[in-house]
């Protein structure tokens, strides 16, 4: 550990890398009772920490390896860091990337002027490649996290950490990948703050130092997700788990969800949008705070990376709530008849509903997929269950499968597979709590819902798609009162999605 002090305040980092600002989180602090800081690594020009530790090994090098170049595998940030360093100190740069990488990686590490090869799904195929490619043309490879020129870079987070927050600190929570970011921060806070945990965070479908401290050995994953890319390796590196082993207090993994929600709360009290791997710092406080019996802490959450692919933040907002517990899924059937789609609506009161799906199926049961809003959590989601079950419905709480949440609430719906009278109008909600039961109400004639959906996308307006059965001769009744309701509607019965798929 003293050897690591020495290597990190010796460090050369501030060519490329710039002391980020340590920002108190208002909103995250008052809900879990601690004073949290966000250590804000995205605000690196590269929009990482990695810069630090790429640029402190290569500037290691002798002319002679400068002369030979450069080689790197990546995911993603690694690559950017490398490929600015290269173009800082005028060396070539070749970076192998797993064809997984976001585009906007990629993107980036071409711009800095290093040359890239896709190979790969994953950062070990394209490390191996990597390799290949450096003993072939005698390149010099520089290594993510397992060299000790690298997490002394990284290391250099910490020292800036310490001397921007001289009072009590208690936590920093980190994210692991490789270990490079956690060895480094470890090292130093260890020999200058001992008293500081450090608490490693790692996504549920990639905790390969978890599974390292509790084998006492480094163990290779069999598979990894891909959602946190920046962190999705299969292996914890040689000497970071020594390190860990030393320094490393605990581990805690979070789901994807978690991550989700955690992104979001960084945006809430940043308004800066961080990647899957960056917000593991915060996802990790949060879970910590769950079991942690202490309170008015101050901890410290690093915030690694902001490479986020715009397209991913769709993903990120539907799974958010979710990952805050603050939105159910249920399944319920109810009785397919006249007026039951509108008793459960009645039951389900002024509650916010997320997301409605139903389509009619038989003459017996009609299965309805509904999100509804939480306010308090689990607490709340459990005596929904209960309510459901108490007024006699069967019901499934999907809040948790994750096929549900992935494929099941974009597929409800088909071809209505008995003959009826269907009308089919796509139309706006006001977003105001019981507009649904304003309009059902307004509904004289008793005609049968056959198909509905509708989600809330946080807009003004709710979009809805919805089916009646109405015999020919009330048709124009029907449209007297979508005309006299005053929502703005569409016919679609002459769509040609609607014949395709519904």
């Amino acid at each position: 550990m003293d050897d690591y002090l020495r290597r990190i305040l010796t460090a050369q980092v501030y060519d490329v890398a710039k002391e980020t600002p340590l920002e108190l989180a208002p909103r995250l602090s008052a809900r879990l009772g601690h004073q949290l800081y966000l250590k804000r690594e995205d605000l690196q020009s590269v929009f990482s920490f990695k810069l630090r530790g790429a640029y402190n090994k290569i500037s290691t090098l002798t002319p002679a390896e400068q002369k030979r170049g450069i080689i790197a595998a990546s995911a993603g940030n690694h690559a950017q860091g490398v490929a600015l360093a290269a173009q800082k100190l005028g060396i070539d740069a070749l970076i192998v990337m797993p064809k997984t990488t976001p585009a906007i990686k990629v993107k980036t590490v071409q711009r800095l002027g290093a040359r890239t090869e896709l190979v790969g799904d994953s950062y070990d195929e394209a490390y191996d490649h990597a390799m290949t490619i450096a003993k072939a043309q005698k390149r010099v490879f520089i290594h993510p996290y397992d060299d000790p020129d690298v997490i002394a870079g990284q290391g250099t987070v910490a020292r800036e950490i310490l001397q921007q927050h001289a009072g009590p600190l208690d936590v920093i929570f980190v994210p692991v990948g490789g270990g490079g970011l956690i060895a480094g921060v470890a090292a130093y806070v260890k020999v200058v703050r001992p008293g500081v945990k450090i608490i490693g965070v790692e996504p549920e479908d990639a905790a390969c130092l978890q599974a390292a401290l509790k084998a006492n050995k480094r163990v290779i994953l069999d598979r990894v997700g891909l959602f946190a890319d920046g962190v999705a390796v299969r292996q914890i590196g040689a000497e970071p788990f020594r390190v860990a082993k030393l320094a490393v207090d605990a581990v805690v993994t979070v789901t994807t969800d978690e991550i989700c929600a955690a992104i979001k709360d960084c945006f809430d009290d940043t308004r800066a949008i961080v990647e899957p791997a960056g917000a593991l710092g915060i996802a990790g406080a949060k879970k910590y705070a769950e079991t942690c019996k202490a309170t008015g802490q101050t901890w410290v959450a690093i915030n690694s990376g902001a490479n986020m692919n715009f397209d991913r933040l769709r993903h990120v907002a539907e799974r958010a709530e979710l990952g805050e517990h603050r939105e159910a899924l249920f399944a319920v059937t109810i009785p397919e008849k006249p007026g039951s789609f509108k008793a459960f609506c009645k039951l389900l009161g002024k509650r916010a509903i997320t997301e409605f799906n139903y389509r009619f199926s038989s003459v017996e049961a009609a299965h309805i997929f509904v999100g509804i809003e939480l306010t308090k959590g689990r607490e709340e989601r459990d005596q929904l269950l209960a309510l459901f079950q108490e007024h006699g419905y069967a019901v499934l709480d999907l809040t948790e499968n994750e096929m549900a949440k992935l494929h099941v609430r974009h597929m409800v719906g088909g071809k209505c597979p008995v003959n009826v009278n269907e009308e089919l109008y796509r139309f706006e909600f006001p977003e105001r709590p019981g507009a649904l039961m304003q309009f059902l109400n307004g509904m004289l004639y008793p005609w049968n819902i056959t198909l509905f959906h509708y989600r809330n996308n946080g807009a003004a307006y709710g979009r809805i798609l919805i089916g009646v059965d109405v015999p020919k001769k009330e048709r124009q009744n029907l449209a007297a009162f979508l005309d006299h309701f005053g929502y703005p509607y569409t016919f679609e019965g002459e769509n040609p999605a609607v014949a395709l798929f519904l």
